[in-house]
């Protein structure tokens, strides 16, 4: 009887293990995330070191939106035994929840253990971007060039960088690579909003145009393209591009906005007032319009400050 005691306390262990394994396997197996972090819970009751387990409900939390509960897990097999995937993967969730200087500083990490993890260093660049750190974005943005040359985006967020430093030649030549690489919508569109902020409103305007032909359903383009045009005096042109943004949001002020610069300009002062009105009311304004300060979040306010001032003060007087 002695003996066979011993035998199932020595068994036990080995049951457990099994166990743990079926359940591991049972829950990268699935694709409802809150069955696999369930059986992953399960699985680090019966093993709590086992690190891929808390590496894979790290990953499922994060896909779930849960990424305090991510961070937390990718912590533990930091303590225990750091790794790159881990810090990257830390990194990711902690840029989702904005924590960027340490979301930084884990990608740092991750490259540091693997020179040749380039998705880490391109996430590297991306957060310092974010931080304002653009010429050790730069830096990193042209490593990755190096590494992977074909990839349009990195192109363009470079280009955002050297933007951001007024660095216009360089930022020009990015958006054109990303062009040249890929001609898609998105790559013509990123390339005219550089165009409007330097002023070269007929080359954003062909931009805009191209982005338009590949895709309809781009509705900034339409807003953008309505500004370039009402900026070449083109008022016609920019009515119809305004009147297609509210087509997709009929609460868009800008639009409203640029409609009654637009009409004003034409003389048209009735139409002009009707879409002043309607802009006001969405911003809650009224006609207790006091201060151009009352419209600081619209983008005539915050890009085309001294066009706009001349347009208001036309418009509160109708």
């Amino acid at each position: 009887m002695k003996n066979l005691l011993l035998t199932l306390c020595v068994a036990l262990p080995l049951l457990t293990f099994g166990q743990a394994n079926k359940l591991y396997r049972q829950a990268l197996r699935t694709t409802d995330l809150e069955e696999r972090i369930s059986m992953l819970n399960d699985v680090i009751d019966l093993e709590p070191n086992n690190l891929d387990a808390y590496f894979q409900r790290g990953l499922a939390k994060n896909n779930s939106e849960d990424f305090y509960g991510a961070i937390v897990d990718y912590s533990k097999i930091i303590v225990e035994n750091p790794d790159a995937d881990t810090y990257y993967n830390r990194g990711n969730s902690r840029y989702s929840v904005q924590d960027y200087t340490e979301a930084k500083e884990d990608y740092a990490k991750a490259y540091i253990l693997d020179d040749k993890f380039i998705d880490a260093l391109y996430s590297l660049a991306c957060v310092r971007l974010e931080l304002g750190e653009y010429e050790k974005a730069i830096s990193d943005f042209d490593k990755v060039i190096k590494s992977v040359p074909g990839q349009p985006k990195t192109y363009t967020l470079r280009a955002s960088a050297y933007h951001a430093l007024e660095n216009y030649q360089k930022a020009h030549i990015d958006y054109s690579t990303a062009i040249l690489i890929e001609k898609s919508s998105e790559n013509y569109y990123n390339r005219g909003v550089f165009f409007m902020e330097i002023t070269r409103y007929q080359d954003a305007k062909n931009d805009f145009n191209n982005a338009l032909f590949l895709d309809k359903s781009n509705a900034f383009a339409y807003f953008f393209r309505g500004a370039s045009s009402l900026f070449l005096g083109e008022d016609a042109e920019a009515i119809s591009d305004f009147e297609q943004v509210l087509e997709f949001d009929s609460t868009d002020f800008d639009a409203e906005l640029g409609l009654a610069i637009a009409y004003i300009n034409l003389n048209d002062n009735v139409k002009a007032k009707h879409h002043f009105d309607r802009a006001n009311n969405i911003l809650s304004i009224g006609s207790n319009v006091t201060s151009i300060l009352q419209y600081n979040e619209t983008y005539w306010f915050q890009h085309q400050y001294f066009f706009f001032n001349k347009a208001i003060n036309a418009l509160v007087k109708l």
